[in-house]
């Protein structure tokens, strides 16, 4: 197996694992699957500020895991969303937690203060994963979906990255981050816990 940082070439596996989670279950609240250009799009927009790693495995993407704004507003721009997901052929190898820990460090190397992570219920599994990470629960949004028949809740997860600074400066972009050095390091960290 290995762990690196996406590209749009990843694409397709991205969205061979991503399709029946929003074509089949209520995880994701997203209706429609996004097309494989779509995905590549993402990917590379995300690229310009976020992480978005990928674990592979002999047959393709086996997980992946990516950063995106939480909100809009300037105030927010120390908070990063994280979302994961992990091929069904791979589940219950602990790819997830290798993700996580991977990519939360390096959100805290870039500056970022903390990660927030919204699980649809019921999702037992996911909620594991994250307590385990060391994620904590802050609140339930109740009814705030409507998907497959049936209203969703969504929970949500805090972790916090580090400490809060007095006066924070802004996260550094991730191509800036992957060229001033601890990228490299942290990428390493999480390629050892997949030995």
């Amino acid at each position: 197996m290995n762990l690196r940082l996406a590209t749009v070439a990843d694409a397709p596996g991205v969205q061979a694992i991503y399709a029946p989670i929003v074509r089949d279950t209520a995880i994701s609240f997203q209706e429609e699957p996004p097309t494989v250009d779509e995905i590549a799009e993402r990917i590379r927009a995300t690229l310009a500020q976020f992480p978005w790693l990928v674990v592979e495995d002999d047959e393709g993407v086996a997980g992946y895991a990516y950063a995106s704004r939480h909100r809009g507003r300037a105030a927010y721009r120390w908070s990063v969303e994280v979302s994961i997901y992990v091929h069904a052929r791979c589940r219950r190898r602990g790819l997830g937690r290798i993700l996580y820990h991977t990519l939360l460090p390096m959100l805290a190397a870039q500056g970022f203060v903390a990660a927030w992570a919204g699980v649809t219920l019921p999702n037992d599994a996911s909620e594991a994963l994250h307590q385990a990470v060391g994620f904590a629960k802050v609140g339930t949004y109740e009814n705030v979906g409507y998907k497959h028949g049936v209203w969703r809740d969504t929970r949500w997860y805090r972790y916090t990255l580090r400490p809060l600074p007095d006066l924070p400066s802004d996260p550094v972009p991730l191509p800036t981050f992957v060229v001033a050095g601890s990228f490299s390091r942290l990428l390493e960290a999480g390629r050892l816990l997949l030995r």
